[in-house]
């Protein structure tokens, strides 16, 4: 048995490195604003009103359904809850 190493889970479980680069941009952002959201103390109902979204969509952010979050929304959830996205590309390893 041969034994594989992976920079992340995502490489270990998506079929390609697109597809475990798109998962590991959504992880990254659901739990930063998962992560705010706690900091903040805020309710998931006072959530939904600041980030402009119904009360079960918050529940889905905090308990990680990442297959139901696009980037774009993702995004906008972050900018509505007055936070900055920055981007950092990097060559490949």
């Amino acid at each position: 048995m041969t034994e594989t190493n992976f920079d992340s889970v995502w490489d270990a479980i998506e079929d390609t490195p697109a597809e475990a680069a798109h998962m590991r941009v959504r992880s990254q952002l659901m739990m930063a604003l998962r992560d705010h959201i706690e900091r903040s103390g805020l309710s998931q109902s006072q959530a939904a009103k600041i980030l402009g979204v119904t009360q079960p969509r918050v529940s889905d952010l905090m308990r990680g359904k990442i297959d139901l979050f696009a980037i774009d929304s993702l995004v906008a959830m972050l900018a509505a809850a007055g936070l900055q996205v920055e981007l950092r590309v990097a060559a490949a390893a």
